[in-house]
Parts: structure tokens; sequence; C-alpha cells
């Protein structure tokens, strides 16, 4: 039997921000190989700004801004967004039927974004049977009974027993099982696999002796952090000098008019400021302290990079970050402030001690196992292992038929 490339689809919403992209990205970038392609399908905006290893290339759906938890309008193309929606779910299903991949992995929403994936999840069942199709869930959606309940009104689980070979969850269920908390029906629970956090490449990084020691801000995409970056430079406005450096990453979708104002702010204070990095790793890596929001992929990186943290979590539309700030605080991986309850006072009386004194979650950092790619890599030998075997099962049938 002549081998063929191994043809992976990744499908990536991407509504507003950076952090599904990022993963994503993360993910292919450890299961491309010299026989395996990877194609990425898209709304982010900003997906072309990204270096693709040979072997990755995407193809991008007019992009989608999230309003509130239902509603979502165009990003740039002014025209219905149900107009919209159809224009994405063609490419969809066009892009799959071409590229005829044997493994589908579907970014945290089992329909897609209003349902935009539910005709190419029928289409592979009925004329692609050796193709997985896996379903990536970061560990902690939002709280327990809003989950349930968007689950259940949205018919989650019947499509996740009907079109799905797995689910594959992004973290540790000794940290948090969503099998328990999202009241997965026993069959789904089977399909369950817990792959561990997904780790980054940390950057080779010579050891230089600073004067200052250095603080990363970083709020990801930008569109809701405004908050942390203004009390941060509060905090400067109001504390004289400081013995430490800043470098603020406010995210490509911080508005223009904000940004000015920060960055007139920054300027006084002395303080970089940019609004999008290719390598964020590589930035937090020189950094002894990042100050972010804590949302998945921000976490797997100060994680990867053994780095202390102090987290400002977002509690609302979601309370996905707070959820997740307070399991890592738990586990002494971080600290953080409440979103209602973060001042420059607070921030600065955090930022000092973890300046002085960050051993309370270093060890604990030092120690934490990230096992997700690894395991993922597992999955994808599994999956081509069984896949030769049906095929050569099915040749052999129809030889003998003959």
């Amino acid at each position: 039997m002549e081998s063929k490339a191994y043809n992976i689809l990744m499908y990536s919403h991407d509504t507003y921000g950076l952090g599904h992209i990022r993963r994503t990205m993360a993910i292919a970038r450890n299961l491309v190989a010299q026989d395996v392609n990877i194609l990425i399908v898209t709304g982010s905006p900003i997906v072309g700004r990204y270096t693709m290893p040979k072997g990755i290339d995407f193809v991008r759906m007019p992009g989608m801004i999230k309003k509130t938890n239902a509603i979502y309008v165009p990003h740039s193309i002014k025209v219905d967004p149900k107009i919209a929606i159809s224009i994405r779910k063609n490419i969809i299903s066009a892009t799959a039927k071409a590229f005829k991949p044997d493994l589908f992995v579907v970014d945290k929403v089992p329909t897609g974004l209003k349902g935009e994936v539910l005709p190419t999840l029928k289409w592979i069942k009925k004329n692609l049977p050796c193709t997985r199709v896996v379903l990536g869930l970061r560990d902690i959606l939002d709280d327990a009974e809003s989950t349930r309940a968007d689950w259940k009104r949205k018919q989650f689980p019947e499509v996740l027993r009907d079109l799905y070979s797995e689910i594959w969850v992004y973290g540790y269920k000794a940290m948090y099982d969503p099998i328990t908390e999202y009241a997965f029906p026993d069959d789904i629970a089977a399909k369950t696999v817990f792959t561990g956090y997904i780790p980054r490449k940390a950057p080779r990084t010579r050891k230089v002796r600073r004067k200052h020691k250095q603080v990363v801000v970083t709020i990801g995409g930008g569109g809701d952090g405004y908050n942390v970056l203004d009390t941060y430079l509060k905090m400067l406005e109001t504390n004289g000098t400081v013995d430490f450096k800043t470098l603020m990453i406010t995210g490509p979708f911080l508005s223009p008019e904000r940004l000015d104002e920060l960055a007139d702010r920054a300027r006084a204070l002395k303080v970089q400021i940019k609004p999008f990095v290719r390598n964020m790793e590589k930035r937090m890596a020189k950094a002894d302290l990042v100050v972010s929001m804590g949302g998945y992929n921000t976490m797997c990186e100060i994680l990867s990079l053994k780095k202390p943290a102090l987290i400002i979590p977002r509690d609302n539309p979601r309370q996905e970050q707070l959820i997740r700030a307070t399991v890592f605080k738990k586990r002494g991986l971080c600290d953080f402030i409440k979103w209602g309850e973060v001042s420059p006072e607070t921030m600065r009386e955090k930022i000092n001690g973890l300046l002085e004194d960050p051993t309370p979650y270093t060890a604990e950092l030092e120690t934490f196992a990230m096992t997700g790619l690894e395991v993922m890599r597992e999955r994808l030998e599994y999956f081509r292992e069984h896949c030769f075997s049906e095929e050569l099962a099915e040749e052999n049938s129809e030889r003998d038929s003959s």
C-alpha cells in the first residue's frame, strides 16, 4: 500500500482575542512532521502575523466579534451576521471536502460558532469513516451551572456522542475535573482524554546580570483588559521611582484611542509599550515577574517558563479566569487579585512582595509537569496505526469480494 501524508484539519473560530489561535498554533507546531500536513481554518484577523513552519498553512474565514455571549457580528465586512456565518460555513465545508482530513480537531465549541461546523461533521461521518474527530477543550470553560445549562440547551452531549471520536481536555483531572463539574454523561466521559497543560517552547536565554528587575504586563488580545494596564500605570504614577523596568504588551485589539492614551503615559514613566509581539515566550523569559489576566494560554506560558505571576482575572461575562486563578493559587502556582478589588495600592503591595521573595511559588513552578503535547502525539500515533489497519482491512475485503 502506497504511503501518503497524514492530513490534520484544525478549526479555530477566533472571534476576539488571541487565545484560540495561539493554542491552535502551539498544537500544530508540535504535531507537524515530514509526512503530516496541517491546515488551520480560522477567523483570526491576525493569523497572518505568525510565522508558519513548513507543513502548516491556514485558510482565513471572515472574522466575527463577540458582542455578548450570544451575539456575534462581522469584524470587517458590513453584512448581516447570518450572511457572514453562511460564508464561514461554506469555507469550512469546502476545505474539508478538498483536504479530506485524517484527523479533524475542533477547538472549544462542538458545533462551531453558531453551528457552522455541524454540516462538515456530518459530511465527515458519512464520507470519511476512518477520519477521527476530536474536540479540544481548555480545562475550565465557565462556572459549572452556566456551562451545564449551555451544553444542555445546545445539545452538545448528543453531538459529541454521534459525531466525535474523542474529547481532549488540555488540563489535569486532579486540578479541575470538567467531567464532574459539567456533568458529562458516562459515554462522553469514556471518550475524554486529559492531556495535561500545553507547554510552550522556552527560548534559550543567556543569564545576564541586570541592574533592574523586569516586569512584563500582558492582557492577551487587549479587547477587555484596559483596567489592568490603567491600574498598573496609576501604580507607577503614584509611586515615585521604582527599582524595576516594565514591558507592557497591550494586545492588538485595544482601541487606538486607549493605546494612544496609555502610550503617552508610559512614555512619561519610561515604560516600554508594544501592541503586539510575535514571540511572547521570548519576552516572558527575560522577566522576573508577569502581570496578566490569566487566560489559558498566558498561564501555560507562565508554567512553561516557570515565572512568578500576579493574575488579575476577569470575572465577566465568564468566570473562567477567576476559577483558574483560584485553582492555580491553591496549588501554589501564582498569586492573584480579584477584578473588583484591584487598585494601585493592592497591585503595588503584591508586585513588591513577589519581586522581593518569589520563593512561595518557584518551588511548585519548577516541578510542575507539562504533558499536553506528549499525550497528543501519543494519540496521533494511535490514530495513525489504527487508520492504517482499517484501510488495509478495507483493501483486503475489496480484493476478496472481487
